[in-house]
């Protein structure tokens, strides 16, 4: 348990995720109307004498931070604080300010925890999801590595290896951007938000198909009107790439799968996609005709889902398919001509050890994917392992790390490197998730969503568009509701929001 004292919510966001970082989700946040600094509170009361009971004072004042971290049983009792300059004090741009006063509130709560609880985090004060997009900014300003490298090091607190595999990736993603003018181009996301069934550590917007299969073809049938709208929307601008994601799309029969994508190449001119990639996900989903219609009908990249190799642990979360049937649906893709395919991983699933990711990677190194996504673990609010989580609490493993390096090292001796890195809320041991691929089997619509470097058009239940505007240095996001019901009956209302959007200050 954490109980911040905070002087106001200015940084509210910032203390409180670095806080989660360190000591969990369990925090309560106060707020104190003053401070008096030549008198230290005094906490005196019998719940904070618990040995998990923690106290944070974060006082961000206009010409000082203080910030105190107190446990009691433990007899800890930290402070720091900062006078801060008077350039900052008097910096006139808000922007620069408040990302100035940001940083030097982190970095000084970052050493003070560390120090205070003898630990250290991967990634230092970041918490963001998208630490890359700061080191290709830095390489697009034609800064050197060594610079870009110190300012990772000195302002971030990074560790060494992270600022390394950023870089790495950075300059891949450079690499591959520059080949395509994404800033004339736009991507089309579509969502289907179907699944044979839930996974225990899934969050995302999915529909069991032995509840909700009966709401497919209204479901499609509302999709296909906000697809048809939605190819009005952006008229100066040209369609690279193109993603069906979920849920699973391959819960669609082979007909409601060649009915979509006819549908949208109906209403999208695909003469300039350069990359058509459906997420099949799970092999019980997966069937020699759908693999044929995706092959036949363009698809240049599909994705097949294993998270695991281990029997056990599929049982565990709810993968409600076999080992043997992941092997098969992979070569039957390959018969079928399926030249760039993509395996997901999950690191740090409940009852896992280290001998087991061993397992698995030995198995997907027979089947030779063209590139591998490998996920840490990251338990949301709205997943079963978090609802349930007295059931697995136990179940879940240590060392994790130790798990990251070992597909680190896989990847590399495979000639699988990485091409894109992002990290969630939630992550265990603060990690990461990172895409590896063969050369030229990259995911390109990946780096351009997760860098935001490119406008995308996305479409169906719980889609989020995210619209770039690159003269004022703004990113402007349009969601559609979660709720399938919802969707299927406001599906008009979703159309005339995006109208609205689009119609509005000329944005698009």
């Amino acid at each position: 348990m954490l109980e911040i004292k905070l002087l106001n919510s200015a940084y509210e966001y910032d203390v409180r995720s670095l806080s989660q970082a360190f000591l969990g989700n369990d925090i309560q946040v106060q707020f104190i109307e003053r401070y008096n600094y030549s008198q230290k509170i005094v906490y005196a009361d019998e719940k904070y004498n618990e040995p998990d009971m923690y106290i944070l004072e974060a006082i961000t004042d206009v010409d000082r931070i203080y910030l105190r971290i107190i446990n009691v049983a433990s007899e800890i009792d930290e402070d720091s604080i900062i006078q801060l300059e008077d350039t900052l004090i008097n910096e006139k741009d808000e922007l620069v300010y408040k990302a100035t006063y940001k940083n030097i509130l982190k970095k000084q709560m970052y050493k003070l925890l560390s120090k205070a609880l003898n630990k250290t985090l991967p990634w230092g004060t970041l918490t963001g999801i998208r630490p890359t997009k700061i080191v290709l900014d830095k390489l697009n300003e034609s800064q050197d590595d060594d610079n870009i490298k110190e300012y990772m090091l000195d302002t971030y607190l990074m560790e060494e290896s992270k600022v390394d595999i950023c870089l790495e990736i950075a300059h891949k993603e450079k690499e591959l951007l520059d080949k395509i003018d994404y800033k004339n181009g736009y991507s089309l996301y579509i969502g289907i938000p179907f699944c044979p069934t839930r996974c225990s550590y899934c969050s995302f917007t999915s529909y069991p198909l032995d509840k909700y299969g009966s709401q497919i073809d209204d479901y499609l049938e509302a999709l296909y009107k906000e697809i048809e709208f939605a190819s009005t929307m952006i008229k100066n601008k040209t369609l690279n790439t193109v993603y069906i994601g979920g849920g699973t799309p391959t819960t669609l029969s082979a007909q409601q799968l060649k009915s979509l994508i006819d549908t949208v190449k109906k209403w999208f001119n695909f003469d300039t996609v350069a990359e058509f990639t459906v997420e099949a996900g799970r092999p019980d989903s997966i069937t020699k005709d759908k693999l044929e219609v995706l092959k036949n009908n363009g698809v240049t990249r599909i994705s097949i889902n294993p998270q695991t190799m281990c029997q056990k642990t599929l049982d565990l979360i709810g993968r409600k398919h076999t080992v043997e049937s992941v092997v098969e649906v992979f070569n039957l893709a390959r018969e079928v001509g399926h030249n760039n395919i993509n395996m997901d991983l999950i690191l740090g699933l409940p009852g896992e050890d280290i001998d087991d990711v061993k397992y698995t990677l030995d198995e997907i190194h027979k089947l030779q994917p063209d590139s591998l996504t490998v996920h840490t673990l990251a338990i949301k609010r709205a997943a079963y392992l978090n609802i349930y989580k007295d059931r697995y609490e136990e179940l879940l493993p240590k060392h994790v790390t130790d798990m990251v390096d070992l597909t680190f090292n896989y990847a590399k001796n495979n000639k699988l490197n990485p091409y894109y890195l992002y990290r969630q809320k939630n992550m265990t041991d603060n990690l990461e998730n990172i895409g590896y691929s063969l050369d030229g089997k990259e995911g390109i619509y990946n780096i351009l969503m997760m860098e935001e470097r490119q406008t995308i058009l996305a479409l169906g239940a719980g889609a989020v568009c995210k619209f770039i505007d690159y003269e004022n240095n703004r990113l402007e996001r349009l969601d559609n509701v979660k709720s399938l019901k919802d969707y299927i009956e406001r599906i008009d209302d979703m159309i005339l929001k995006k109208k609205n959007f689009s119609l509005g200050k000329g944005r698009i």
